[in-house]
């Protein structure tokens, strides 16, 4: 690219020049919810690097509630088209015409700056290269087409880190690393209506329980949270999900009842935005690592929840002061006992060294902390 060369950045270089004359900048983070929340505190870096430059991200449809009509570092939402490597829905490959259509308008829109927040590469970087910007920068591994500005992808390095190391081989210093996320008038409104049916403020904290995640091998035995939120003193308890995850709330009452614990299950009661609302409410976030997780954390929730192995050093919360973590140092498999980081064939759970005595302790210190500093909870934002 002219006036570009291609480095790699490391600490000792960091952050690097600020490009010129930048009008409009293109993210690629088009992966998962949790994954866009990792990747906050670098857009709010590159926002407060280039204050007069539109951001757009470049991300999935479910993305697309997270960034229109919110608060935030980004301006402009465009979604990407499903391809093999740079992917996060359902449903078949993009047709080569549809790929063909995405990149013309990029290539039309004119970005000055791409920058790939997406992962090691491979496949992202090519895509990166072809929106036409004229400076381009992200991570890479050792067999991904290099940008203007490179920043190596460690394995094993926490995703903020990591992605906050691109922002400033851009030239934008890390602001925070706490990731934030605005929630709105409404989205508090929708979740209060809820509650008010299902769950009426009596004065108790409020426990919001998400038994869910992605890979249902990261999902900790559900009898084992209830077991947990049983344990904490005169809680509300709320079950959270998606509609596809009734199963699993359903399975959550039982285990409830069996305790005599009442629960209400809110599972496919709201939309993303209700979710929202529902965290932000929280006193207590309970749950595996999964995108809720991710939510509760940026909208201010105190979080406790149990990780793999694989998982604690690249996406568990950096700061304890208001979030706590179990870990399953083993993480294999309860059917074949094969490591979580081996695709052994099985759904079975790889958290079952994690006991319930250690889980309850870690919510029963975020309890004894109560209430929390107000930083950004329970904000909203028009």
């Amino acid at each position: 690219m002219p006036g570009e060369r291609s480095v790699a950045l490391d600490d000792d270089l960091a952050p690097a020049a600020l490009v010129p004359d930048v009008r409009r900048i293109a993210v690629l983070r088009a992966n998962g919810i949790g994954d866009y929340i990792t990747a906050e505190p670098a857009l709010a870096a590159l926002r407060a690097a280039y204050p007069d430059a539109e951001i757009t991200l470049l991300g999935a449809t479910h993305h697309r509630p997270l960034v229109e009509g919110r608060p935030g570092p980004c301006d402009r939402f465009v979604e990407v088209p499903l391809m093999p490597g740079v992917r996060a829905g359902n449903g078949p490959d993009a047709t080569s015409e549809q790929v063909g259509s995405f990149l013309g308008a990029a290539r039309a829109y004119g970005y000055d700056l791409g920058v790939q927040l997406h992962g090691g590469g491979r496949f992202s970087n090519p895509l990166v290269r072809q929106l036409g910007a004229r400076v381009t920068a992200g991570a890479a591994t050792p067999d991904a087409e290099p940008l203007d500005r490179v920043v190596p992808y460690a394995f094993n390095q926490h995703e903020i880190l990591r992605w906050l190391d691109v922002a400033a081989a851009c030239g934008a210093p890390a602001v925070r690393r706490r990731p934030a996320l605005a929630v709105t008038d409404a989205e508090l409104a929708e979740a209060d209506a809820v509650l008010a049916r299902a769950a009426p403020d009596d004065g108790r904290p409020l426990v919001a329980v998400h038994p869910g995640a992605t890979d249902p091998r990261r999902r900790w035995p559900i009898e084992r949270h209830m077991a947990v939120a049983a344990s904490l003193p005169a809680a509300r308890v709320v079950l959270l999900g998606g509609p596809d995850e009734a199963p699993l709330t359903a399975a959550a009452r039982e285990a409830a009842a069996g305790l005599g614990l009442e629960v209400a299950d809110l599972a496919g009661t709201t939309g993303l935005g209700g979710l929202l609302g529902l965290l932000a409410r929280a006193d207590l976030f309970l749950g595996n690592d999964s995108g809720p997780r991710h939510l509760a954390e940026a909208v201010g929730a105190p979080t406790v929840a149990v990780f793999t192995n694989a998982n604690l050093a690249d996406v568990a919360p950096l700061s304890r002061v208001w979030h706590r973590v179990a870990v399953s140092w083993s993480s294999r498999c309860a059917v074949c006992d094969a490591p979580v980081q081996q695709q052994c064939g099985h759904d079975a759970t790889v958290l079952g060294d994690v006991g319930v005595d250690e889980v309850s302790g870690l919510a029963g210190e975020i309890f004894a902390q109560r209430p929390p500093p107000a930083l950004f909870r329970r904000s909203s934002a028009a």
